[in-house]
């Protein structure tokens, strides 16, 4: 299959969209568009876009206030909240929200990028937003795709008739496959493909995650409590990839959501493993992407807690203006991170890494379900108080629980989800192209 381009359209909104589309930079035209925010935008769509984020981030940062906060955040995630998956059932029927944002695509909404990408050249096009996708299929573009970027989704995702538009989704999991199914998308729309993991980060062959997760292992499992039990399969996945012993102290990395939310997780993190950071055996990524103002609270908590000395070895703050810098760097940490400390939101899906999740309380129902499907796979394990962290995840290290929960996340979670997600776009024939795919 000769490399060819598409258009990649993704949207600014916390960081799940754009995390999602920087995978597929190699294959985007020109670049990745942001819909909220490029160039092709004008100034009536950023206005209506600006409200959407503000409406999203402020909710999201208000949760934290006491009583109102949490009201505002119930009505807030009622509009959002996806139905029972049992009884499995015809749900395609439109919802108040999904008849919104088709009215606003008739009244011209995104116009202007739909109508730029068919005008100047007529290639596939890759959207990691609901909305785009659906006002591409609105003008009648025929290679239309669009990533689903959470393990269930909300109706919203769907056209209002989804039979009639030609819209084709890749979807990051089984479950998540079925329910675009109940909401009336045709089965021959659908693609399983696993969500789009950097390929920095999984190589030719998986071959940069099998290294990576062989060099992490025995920091998660210092006594070989699992390493022991499962050397043989492991060992025979892995090869020479897997270490006696790490190159580097135990790391874990935290990071915030795109609105900024849950940093004092990260302090209590830092605080709890200070006598560690001092003496060398624990290191400690405060990841507060494109926010100055969460770097700065990380930056007084690191003076606190007598951590100055130790920061850029001990310590490390990331912190970055620019998201398409922040996920290169971000990708880079996790070449030698042991444990993701995070909320269940996209970040759910780079378990596939061979990343044991420690997961923060989820904010909104998506991220329920999320969490949900982590848990099930035992790749993920809801966090306990983080003002002990030290105490209970020495307790799990000792167990090999992190150990096993990387590796169900690497042998469970779907890996090749980019690869095969070009392969749908860029195939000439995809149902061929779906009987190639890898997990």
């Amino acid at each position: 299959m000769k490399k060819r381009k598409a258009w990649v359209i993704s949207v600014d909104m916390g960081y799940g969209h754009q995390r999602a589309a920087y995978p597929l930079k190699d294959v985007a035209y020109d670049r990745i568009i942001t819909a909220n925010s490029d160039k092709l935008t004008t100034r009536k769509e950023e206005k209506q876009w600006k409200r959407f984020k503000r409406f999203y981030e402020g909710v999201s940062r208000f949760r934290s206030f006491p009583v109102i906060g949490r009201i505002i955040w119930k009505l807030y995630d009622k509009l959002q909240r996806i139905n029972p998956f049992y009884p499995f059932r015809d749900l395609s029927k439109p919802t108040i929200s999904s008849r919104y944002i088709h009215r606003l695509i008739r009244k011209g909404f995104i116009k202007s990028i739909i109508d730029h990408v068919e005008d100047e050249k007529k290639l596939p096009i890759i959207n990691t937003f609901f909305v785009t996708a659906i006002a591409a299929a609105h003008k009648g573009v025929k290679e239309n795709y669009c990533i689903v970027t959470d393990s269930d989704i909300n109706r919203i995702w769907v056209p209002e008739d989804p039979k009639k538009e030609r819209l084709f989704y890749c979807t990051p999991t089984l479950h998540s496959t079925r329910r675009i199914q109940a909401y009336g998308v045709p089965k021959k729309n659908i693609f399983f493909t696993g969500f789009p993991l950097p390929k920095e980060n999984t190589g030719k062959g998986m071959a940069i995650l099998k290294k990576d997760l062989g060099n992490r292992l025995p920091n998660l499992d210092p006594r070989s409590r699992y390493l022991s039990r499962y050397k043989e399969v492991i060992v025979k996945d892995l090869g020479s990839c897997l270490r006696k012993k790490s190159d580097h102290p135990l790391t874990i990395t935290f990071a915030v959501g795109g609105a900024g939310a849950q940093k004092e997780i990260g302090a209590s993190i830092l605080k709890s493993f200070a006598p560690k950071i001092k003496k060398g055996r624990v290191r400690v990524n405060l990841v507060a992407g494109t926010r100055p103002e969460v770097d700065q609270y990380f930056r007084r908590v690191v003076q606190e807690a007598g951590l100055e000395r130790y920061s850029g070895k001990g310590v490390t703050r990331l912190c970055t203006m620019d998201k398409k810098e922040h996920f290169k760097l971000f990708n880079s940490l996790l070449h030698k991170t042991d444990i993701l400390w995070t909320k269940p939101s996209e970040l759910s899906f780079y378990t596939a890494l061979g990343l044991p999740i420690i997961i923060a309380p989820p904010l909104g129902y998506h991220e329920i379900l999320n969490m949900k499907w982590l848990v099930r796979m035992g790749a993920g394990i809801r966090q306990e108080n983080p003002e002990y962290a030290d105490e209970w995840i020495s307790e799990w290290l000792d167990k090999g629980f992190l150990a096993e929960a990387a590796w169900e996340g690497y042998t469970e979670a779907p890996k090749y989800g980019t690869y095969n997600i070009e392969k749908v776009a860029f195939s000439r024939n995809r149902e061929k192209s779906r009987l190639g795919f890898r997990y």
